[in-house]
């Protein structure tokens, strides 16, 4: 872990202004959240930084990884935890920072066969908080020795997690949007293909629908595909 410096601390500058920017770009959620660790493990020379999103489509709600710069396949396999489950839970629930000086000793870290095999000492959780105090992730940064995180470094981090926040509500907008606009011209094309073919072949709309669906199995492309090609050969006949 580096040491808080006028160096360091423009890292930590460069890091919110990184991902700042990239609120307003085109990357999408999976990409956003490993700029994120990657951009928070350069700046903090931890050994392992990685982000957890609050997953409430799910009964009750979960806390899964989704990103890390980390290597190992034991620690970026597919990994949830109840929300109220060790630490992630633990700083989810409570919507403040963690501090552990040693995992293996501490009570709530639960994989501490992991820690050991990955020798990983003291972390820092930290909430991903929005305007309305509103806690989506946890973003937790791991060192290989024993370190004690500064109060400086925790705001810092806290920084960098709640600017994230942001990023990722405003990429998860994004993207809703983009599939909602796309559903919607999908609906259009499929319409109008209906049309195309009850003319052609003096069926009804429902015969018209079934057709596209048959079609879109057979082929195993999509209904917006086959909508498409029904669209293009109309054009082509009256060309």
């Amino acid at each position: 872990m580096k040491t808080i410096d006028t160096e360091t601390h423009n890292d930590y500058i460069k890091a919110l202004t990184d991902i700042s920017q990239a609120i307003t770009s085109d990357l999408y959620l999976e990409d956003l959240l490993k700029l994120i660790v990657m951009v928070t493990a350069k700046v903090t020379d931890v050994a392992i930084c990685s982000l957890w999103l609050i997953d409430e489509s799910v009964t009750p709600p979960q806390m899964r990884l989704k990103a890390t710069q980390a290597i190992s396949p034991e620690y970026v396999k597919d990994r949830s935890l109840n929300f109220n489950e060790g630490v992630v839970g633990y700083v989810a629930t409570n919507k403040r920072p963690l501090i552990i000086k040693n995992v293996l000793r501490n009570r709530l870290f639960k994989e501490k066969e992991m820690a050991r095999r990955l020798e990983l000492v003291s972390m820092a959780g930290v909430p991903l908080k929005l305007k309305d105090n509103k806690v989506i992730g946890v973003l937790n940064c791991f060192t290989a020795k024993a370190y004690d995180f500064s109060k400086t470094e925790v705001n810092l981090l806290t920084a960098v997690a709640n600017q994230a926040a942001v990023a990722i509500l405003n990429t998860e907008l994004l993207v809703k949007t983009q599939v909602i606009q796309e559903e919607l011209q999908a609906r259009k094309l499929i319409e109008r293909a209906k049309e195309i073919l009850m003319h052609r072949k003096k069926i009804n709309g429902d015969d018209a629908y079934r057709w596209l669906q048959k079609r879109s199995m057979n082929t195993r492309k999509s209904m917006r595909q086959v909508a498409e090609a029904v669209l293009l050969s109309e054009e082509l006949d009256n060309g």
